[in-house]
């Protein structure tokens, strides 16, 4: 499977906005909007993404839509997101479009932040070299509660 990144279209919001309400997706997530659901919160958490200095790219695989990833935040405490279509769980996407995005942006350090109970997503982010630094706890809209969510860092 080809994965490439490239810059977010307008035409890729419906595409995340449908991802980003697959149940299981979000539970797994945990950390997401209160509601995800929420179009109008959702086209203005999008426009202020957009209008940043944040680098936020479409994921491509074999030319179709499949997700979003993004580096954001202030220097020093920069962190990276991810988001691939659960069509395409398992399959390599995450990690290569993470791998791309790190080979764009080279500031270095970089934080990543998953539940702890997403296995998935932490061995994405350990394939691409972020290592375990702190676990702590967060309340997680997707699941209505508080949970034990890692912090990951990858050094330059």
């Amino acid at each position: 499977m080809d994965v490439v990144l490239r810059e977010v279209h307008e035409s890729d919001l419906p595409v995340f906005f449908r991802q980003m309400n697959d149940p299981e997706a979000v539970r797994m997530a945990a950390f997401t909007p209160e509601d995800p659901a929420d179009r109008d919160a959702f086209d203005a958490r999008w426009k202020r993404i957009l209008a940043s200095d944040d680098v936020t790219r479409t994921v491509l695989a074999d030319g179709d839509v499949v997700g979003s990833t993004a580096v954001y935040g202030e220097p020093g405490e920069r962190e990276v997101t991810y988001w691939v279509d659960r069509a395409y769980w398992g399959r390599g996407v995450a990690t290569a479009a993470l791998r791309a995005l790190l080979a764009e942006v080279r500031e270095r350090p970089l934080y990543a932040r998953a539940a702890a109970d997403n296995a998935g997503s932490l061995r994405v982010l350990e394939k691409c070299g972020f290592r375990r630094t702190a676990r702590v706890s967060g309340y997680a809209n997707a699941r209505g509660a508080e949970i034990d969510e890692v912090v990951l860092t990858l050094q330059g």
